[in-house]
């Protein structure tokens, strides 16, 4: 497994960087080594995907919430092939569950009825609107008025897609720096920019204001592609010559996830109530290995800014818990008292405080500076999009 092993030496002249090695900053330098770029990784965690690719719901959504002509929209649907494609290519586990939208009142078959006109505008064709009795029939312990069923959403192993499309990467001459985290930069005359780098020792496991400093370094770049996640903005507010009109104010939304300790959750298929302001409502997800979980809520972080730094608290308290319960029970009213237990977390980043915005791909007609390119509230489903993103970011360079 190659690593790029000069990051000591005070300057070093590279092509492409991507900031982030997340399911979807992998994906593009691995897109970018195919188009035959030379590509370094820069990734502040001591390992691909430990952040926000860890801790989602390993959904493959078939591109139904989306406002039509939206990015979001696009790359999801044809996210939604490539994944499948790709998975099988590579022999990645995965499952084609498919899922029900449940409208659990009269009041919300309205909605449901206005999905399925999105998501079909948007390309997924196969969304079909059933009786509550057809989708009982499928989950026994289903309650609901109405539902829309999506049989082209699934769920997948993100651990070893991340692993594939890494070892894809390296395969081409991806060098990838880890322990490595990206203080900032300078753009220069010639739309270059020079990435400031400071490499840290992750051998305690301390954060990273506490890590050992073992150097910093410049990286002189012809391309800079800024995939950091979270740490997405608080790096281009770092970048001097970059205009701070170009960059989005950005909220974060923390997601709990319980799992249930009894084996009275018995489903199939994944179960989705009508979105909520700020996300898709508490859900009902299935692993790969039949483990049943319930999340997210939406749980906004008290945080007006972020440093590159800035480390997120993901432990779940168990009394939120207590809020789960009647969301649950309007879909699965035979939830146990007592049942559910904490289980994981994940923080989404949003461009605004409520649901629906559009990922932004920052480019030069964006901001000026032909060598830049910012990702900007990849959330969900950027797992599903994770390639078509790349493909996009390889048109605008």
């Amino acid at each position: 497994m190659r690593r790029w092993c000069s990051i000591r030496a005070p300057r070093e002249a590279v092509e492409c960087v991507v900031i982030g090695a997340g399911i979807v900053g992998m994906a593009i330098a691995r897109q970018l080594a195919i188009a035959g770029k030379n590509v370094v990784v820069v990734e502040a965690g001591s390992a691909v995907g430990t952040g926000t690719s860890s801790r989602n719901s390993q959904v493959i959504h078939a591109g139904i919430y989306y406002p039509v002509g939206s990015l979001k929209a696009a790359l999801c649907v044809l996210g939604n092939k490539a994944m499948y494609a790709y998975c099988q290519e590579r022999s990645i586990p995965f499952k084609r569950l498919g899922k029900l939208i449940v409208a659990t009142s009269l009041q919300q078959e309205k909605t449901l009825l206005r999905l399925q006109e999105t998501g079909v505008a948007n390309g997924a064709e196969d969304l079909r609107v059933i009786t509550a009795a057809e989708a009982m029939a499928m989950e026994p312990e289903l309650n609901c008025v109405k539902a829309l069923w999506s049989p082209s959403t699934g769920i997948v192993d993100s651990h070893s897609l991340m692993l594939s499309l890494q070892a894809d990467a390296e395969e081409k001459g991806v060098a990838l720096a880890l322990n490595s985290t990206v203080l900032g930069g300078t753009v220069r005359p010639d739309g270059g920019l020079n990435i400031v780098v400071h490499e840290t020792s992750s051998a305690a496991n301390k954060p990273v204001d506490e890590l050992v400093s073992t150097a910093e370094m410049v990286l002189s770049a012809s391309y800079v592609i800024n995939s950091a996640g979270l740490h997405a903005t608080a790096i281009a507010r770092n970048i001097e010559g970059l205009s701070s009109s170009s960059i989005p104010e950005n909220y974060f939304a923390k997601g709990n996830y319980f799992a249930i300790s009894s084996s009275k959750a018995q489903f199939s298929h994944l179960i989705y109530p009508v979105p909520e302001e700020g996300g898709l409502g508490v859900h009902l997800t299935i692993d790969l290995g039949g483990a049943t979980r319930f999340g997210p809520d939406v749980q906004w972080l008290n945080l007006s800014t972020t440093s590159v730094t800035t480390e997120f608290d993901y432990s779940v308290d168990p009394a939120r818990a207590r809020s789960f319960y009647p969301e649950i029970r309007k879909y699965f009213p035979g939830l146990p008292d007592e049942s559910l237990v904490p289980d994981y977390s994940g923080v989404r980043s949003k461009l605004r405080g409520g649901s629906g915005f559009d990922f932004m791909i920052q480019g030069k007609k964006h901001h000026g500076i032909p060598g830049l390119i910012h990702l900007f509230g990849i959330e969900s489903p950027g797992l599903t999009a994770c390639m078509e993103i790349a493909k996009r970011v390889c048109q605008i360079l």
